[in-house]
C-alpha cells in the first residue's frame, strides 16, 4: 500500500490509481456525447451531442424520421434548435439536411444552469416541435467530465437509423388497452347475396359470345348484351324452331279469331266458341312476343342483369346449351359474408361473439369485421351436414384484397379484457416455439425480449411479462435486427459529434 502511495505522489495525479474505473478513463478520454430519444405524434427525434459547456461550441446529429406505417427520414425542411436557460436563449438552423434525415446543427451556450433545447421542425408537410427539459449547462469541460455518469455495460443491440431508412421499418408504444377473449376458426369469403347473379340461358341452343369484354374480371353495364343463343341445324328443341311453331300457331290462332268475329255479328257461333277464339289468339301473341324477346338475326340475346363485374363464364363460344344452364356469373363486389366455421368444443362460448378479425390466408392481409361496417347476420344452433363445425356469418364491406372464394384464419371476439398490456402482432418473432419482441432502448439501440403472451386477436397480442408499458416494440424490420445480431459485429458509426 505504501509503494502504491509513493506511485500515486510521484506521478501527481490521484486518478491513475484506479484506472478500472470507468469516470476516471472518461476523465482522460474527454466528454463522451449523450444522446435522446422523443417522440410527438408526427417525428420521432434521436439527438446526440457532447455535454454543454459555457463558451465551447457542442455539435449537434439531429436524426429525424417521420412516423407512419413505415418511418421515413425527413429529406427537406428546416431544423431549429434553440436553447433556453436563465433568462438567456440562442439559436442554431439547419436548411436542409447533411445526408437524408440528418441535421446538422450546434450551439455555444454563454450561461451555467439547467435549461431546455426546443427543436422546431419546418417541412412541406410538417410542422412539429420537440422540447428537451432538463438539460445541464456545465461551467467547464472539467466539471461536465466530473459529472458523467458511469457507463453501464448492457447487451443492447445496435441497429442505425441509416439502416433502419433502407428497410421497412417501425415500432409501436406498448399500451395497456380492452382486448376479448378470441374463438380461432378456420373461415372463407363468399359472396353476399344479392352481391352476385348468374347469367342463364332461356332456351336450347348454340351459344355465341356477344360482349366484346367477355373475360373473367372484365366490368360489365346492366343491360350489355353478353350471350346470343341460336338453335341453327341442331336437331331437337331449340329457339329457332320454337319461334316458328309459335308463329305458325299466331297465323292460325288469328285466323281462327277473324272467322269467330264474322259469325258472331250474325248470331252464328255461341259467345263461349268466340271468347275460346279470342283467348287462343291471345295467348298466342303471348308466346310469341316472350320467345321473340331479345331475338335477334344472331339469336336469342342474353343481357348483364346488374352492374358489376364478370366472375366467372361458365361455357366456351360454339358450346350447345340447354334452357336455365348457366352461362356467367356476375358481381358486384360490394358486400361479402364471411364464414367462421367453429369447432363444437367452442360451442359454449360462440353466444358473446360480438365481431371478429381475420387474415386472408392467400394475401397474409388482416382485417377487422367493425372497420368493415359488418354485420353479425347468424349464428348456427347446430352442425351443418356431417361437418363437425357450427357455421357463424357476418356480412362486411368490399376491401382490397378481399376477394370471394379467400380462405381466412378467423378470430372471434368474446369476453372483453379490460387493462390488457398489448402490442401487435407483427412485432412477435418466434424460435423453436418461443416468443420474443425488439424493443427500441435508444434512438439506435434495442434489446430483445422473451415474452409470455396471452390472448392473440389477430390483431394485438396481449403480453403478460416481459414488457413495460410505454416501451416501444419494434412491429416492422425486426427481422433485419435479428440478421444485425446474428452478424457479430457492431455496425460503425458515421455521426459526426
Amino acid at each position: 500500500m505504501k509503494q502504491l502511495l509513493i506511485a500515486c505522489l510521484l506521478t501527481g495525479a490521484l486518478s491513475a490509481c484506479n484506472n478500472k474505473d470507468s469516470k476516471e478513463v472518461s476523465k482522460q478520454e474527454g466528454l463522451e456525447p449523450i444522446s435522446y430519444t422523443l417522440y410527438s405524434a408526427k417525428t420521432e427525434l434521436f439527438v446526440e451531442f457532447k455535454p454543454l459547456v459555457v463558451d465551447t461550441t457542442s455539435k449537434f446529429a439531429t436524426h429525424l424520421t417521420i412516423l407512419g406505417d413505415n418511418f421515413l427520414p425527413y429529406t427537406e425542411g428546416t431544423v431549429t434548435v434553440t436553447l433556453f436557460s436563465n433568462g438567456d436563449s440562442i439559436s442554431n438552423i439547419a436548411s436542409s439536411p447533411g445526408s437524408p434525415g440528418i441535421y446538422r446543427l450546434e450551439l455555444k451556450p454563454r450561461k451555467a444552469g439547467i435549461g431546455k433545447l426546443v427543436f422546431d421542425i419546418r417541412s412541406k408537410d410538417i410542422t412539429d416541435q420537440i422540447i428537451i427539459d432538463g438539460v445541464e449547462i456545465y461551467t467547464d469541460e472539467k466539471t461536465a467530465i466530473n459529472n458523467q455518469p458511469d457507463e453501464v455495460a448492457g447487451n443492447d443491440i445496435t441497429y442505425l437509423k441509416e439502416q433502419a431508412w433502407k428497410v421497412e421499418f417501425a415500432n409501436a408504444p406498448v399500451m395497456k388497452q380492452t382486448m376479448h377473449e378470441v374463438i380461432k376458426a378456420t373461415g372463407q369469403i363468399i359472396s353476399a347475396p344479392g352481391d352476385e347473379v348468374t347469367v342463364a340461358a332461356k332456351s336450347n341452343g348454340i351459344v355465341k359470345f356477344t360482349g366484346q369484354n367477355n373475360v373473367i374480371g372484365s366490368a360489365i353495364r346492366s343491360g350489355q348484351s353478353m350471350f346470343a343463343v341460336a338453335g341453327g341445324d341442331v336437331a331437337g328443341e331449340n329457339i329457332d324452331a320454337a319461334i316458328q311453331t309459335a308463329t305458325a300457331e299466331l297465323k292460325s290462332a288469328k285466323s281462327e279469331y277473324d272467322r269467330a268475329s264474322e259469325l258472331m255479328k250474325d248470331k252464328l257461333i255461341t259467345q263461349k266458341q268466340f271468347e275460346d277464339a279470342r283467348l287462343r289468339y291471345e295467348a298466342s301473341q303471348i308466346t310469341l312476343n316472350n320467345l321473340s324477346k331479345n331475338y335477334g338475326a344472331a339469336g336469342k340475346n342474353l343481357s348483364a342483369p346488374i352492374n358489376g363485374y364478370i366472375k366467372n363464364i361458365l361455357v366456351s363460344e360454339g358450346q350447345y346449351v340447354t334452357a336455365g344452364q348457366p352461362l356467367a356469373t356476375i358481381t358486384k363486389n360490394q358486400r361479402f359474408i364471411l364464414r367462421a366455421d367453429v369447432s363444437l368444443k367452442d360451442a359454449d362460448r360462440m353466444s358473446s361473439i360480438e365481431e371478429a378479425t381475420f387474415t386472408i390466408i392467400q394475401n397474409k392481409m388482416t382485417y377487422n369485421t367493425k372497420q368493415l361496417n359488418a354485420r353479425l347476420i347468424s349464428i348456427a344452433k347446430t352442425v351443418v351436414g356431417n361437418s363437425p363445425f357450427i357455421p357463424v356469418h357476418f356480412e362486411m364491406d368490399s376491401s382490397p384484397g378481399i376477394i370471394s372464394g379467400s380462405f381466412a384464419e378467423v378470430y372471434l371476439k368474446t369476453t372483453p379484457i379490460y387493462n390488457a398490456l398489448a402490442i401487435p402482432v407483427s412485432a412477435l418473432i418466434e424460435e423453436q416455439g418461443i416468443f420474443y419482441a425488439y424493443v427500441q432502448t435508444a434512438g439506435e439501440s434495442f434489446q430483445k425480449r422473451e415474452l409470455k403472451l396471452g390472448s392473440n386477436d389477430g390483431e394485438k397480442v396481449q403480453v403478460l411479462s416481459g414488457l413495460n408499458e410505454g416501451e416501444r416494440v419494434v412491429t416492422k424490420g425486426a427481422y433485419q435486427i435479428k440478421l444485425s445480431s446474428m452478424s457479430g459485429t457492431m455496425p460503425a458509426h458515421g455521426h459526426e459529434h
